[in-house]
């Protein structure tokens, strides 16, 4: 991750959106001291989506293993209640 200053960001707004559309993540500083990260929206939208969509996809394949199985509840509230009384 690359690092700005307040004053380079007022006098090099082009290169840095140049460089924001690249990909890349910048930190802008101020008075030395980090005050922002400046990063692309598109790519972080792509990430979460992926992440999103990982999460989807593991879930279904637990739903399928679980109706894929005989189990002696019905649902997961009486498996936890099984499990609360067994001791």
């Amino acid at each position: 991750m690359g690092t700005i200053t307040a004053k380079q960001l007022k006098q090099k707004t082009g290169e840095v959106i140049r460089r924001i559309k690249s990909g890349e993540r910048l930190t802008l500083t101020y008075r030395g001291k980090p005050l922002a990260v400046i990063e692309p929206t598109i790519k972080n939208d792509i990430k979460e989506l992926n992440r999103v969509n990982e999460s989807v996809k593991a879930w279904e394949k637990i739903e399928s293993t679980l109706n894929s199985t005989n189990s002696e509840f019905k649902n997961w509230r009486e498996a936890t209640e099984w499990v609360r009384n067994r001791s």
